[in-house]
């Protein structure tokens, strides 16, 4: 960057990274010019243009498409002359007549309520800060919004429901309904909404809002333009609690069946390595390859990676920092896509519910294989990448 440029905050923003904690001026960038860490890559922010009208203009399309998906028909099932449909509303239902309330939940929340809250969330707040208007408690609703982005499955879920249709197109006749379309556009405007969504921009605007205002503001600005004075003194305990906690999931989760199939009286359970040596048996190499690796190596080499990190860091180690952080990154973003088997589960049981003739069934394995996902996504979280840099005390 140019060091000629005065720090003032007309000209550029002062802000610490976020994963190295390094401060950095940044200067006024133009539209698709972004702005990255000199020391560990990280992207500081990236402008878009007319990124906020964006965000405003897919969130309230995205929301359309979402209650679109809601009243029509999402897959249509035809076996034996028996046939059963699945959409969102009866399949919590169908989950929480079967005693698992639990699904039910993961569902909602990941595919509906958490999407729904951020959409809803970034409308309330760039309507009217686009004008200079101050929401209330606009702060505290902006901190909520990236606290529950990586909660947000909706293109998971999405990916999930065409792995089901590989499953099940050779034993019986699959439709799909208006809604299965309405949820890809649903999908594809959420995931718009997302890129367009620059962290530090959207702080920026707000103190812009509660300068204009005179609104005191109490507490820093945690995550953005500053991090915290002290990083989190127990991080590395709280890592390696939860990575434990992942270890213990991971056992019933690929020992005991995910889903158990009635035909005509007999029971055919199923473990998720038995899932995929199917697909691959009848000729689904690639559904069969994106189901092993979301569900079988991505877990255990997110386990690996954040225990390899979280031991140096303890050990205060000064090598491959800049390795260590992309690695970090890597686990951080990949680990949620191991819920693409808990949704494959989640749709055939909603939808294969034909009686004695036919039906499927979640195992144990489904519950314990949520725990190690939503486990693994909290111990990324809670491991600081600042410690890395070695810039703070050690840990312990």
């Amino acid at each position: 960057m140019p060091d000629n440029l005065q720090t003032t905050e007309i000209c550029q923003t002062q802000i610490q990274c976020l994963e190295c904690a390094l401060t950095v001026n940044i200067p006024i960038l133009k539209e698709k010019q972004k702005a990255q860490c000199p020391r560990c890559g990280y992207t500081l922010s990236a402008i878009h243009r007319n990124a906020n009208q964006r965000i405003i203009a897919f969130s309230i399309t995205a929301l359309i498409f979402l209650i679109a998906s809601l009243p029509f028909k999402f897959l249509s099932f035809s076996a034996n002359g028996l046939e059963n449909h699945f959409d969102a509303i009866t399949s919590f239902f169908v989950l929480i007549d079967n005693d698992y309330q639990l699904l039910a939940l993961i569902e909602f929340l990941t595919i509906f309520a958490i999407p729904t809250v951020v959409l809803l969330s970034l409308i309330y707040l760039l309507i009217p800060m686009n004008k200079g208007l101050y929401p209330k408690h606009a702060r505290k609703v902006l901190n909520m919004v990236f606290t529950l982005i990586p909660w947000s499955m909706v293109e998971i879920f999405l990916i999930g429901a065409l792995v089901s249709l590989i499953k099940i197109i050779s034993m019986a006749e699959i439709a799909l309904g208006l809604s299965f379309y309405a949820f890809i556009l649903f999908a594809l405007s959420m995931t718009i909404v997302i890129l367009h969504i620059d962290k530090r921009e959207l702080y920026q605007l707000l103190a812009q809002v509660e300068k204009k205002h005179k609104i005191e503001i109490k507490q820093s600005k945690l995550g953005v333009d500053q991090v915290p004075s002290n990083a989190h003194a127990l991080s590395v305990q709280k890592t390696w609690a939860l990575l434990l906690t992942a270890v213990v999931f991971y056992i019933p989760a690929n020992t005991f069946p995910i889903m158990t199939t009635h035909f005509f009286g007999q029971n055919e359970a199923s473990t998720i390595i038995g899932g995929v040596i199917l697909l691959w048996k009848s000729g689904s190499y690639p559904i069969a390859a994106i189901v092993f690796i979301a569900s079988v190596i991505i877990p255990v080499a997110k386990i690996l990676v954040l225990a390899w990190l979280n031991y140096s860091v303890q050990k205060q180690s000064h090598r491959l920092s800049l390795q260590r952080v992309k690695w970090y990154r890597m686990a951080e973003f990949v680990g949620r896509w191991s819920m693409i088997d808990v949704f494959v589960v989640i749709i055939l049981a909603s939808l294969i519910q034909l009686g004695p003739t036919m039906s499927i069934t979640p195992g144990a394995a489904t519950l314990a294989f949520s725990g190690l996902v939503i486990v693994t996504m909290l111990a990324a979280m809670s491991f600081e990448p600042q410690l890395i840099w070695n810039d703070r005390k050690k840990y312990e």
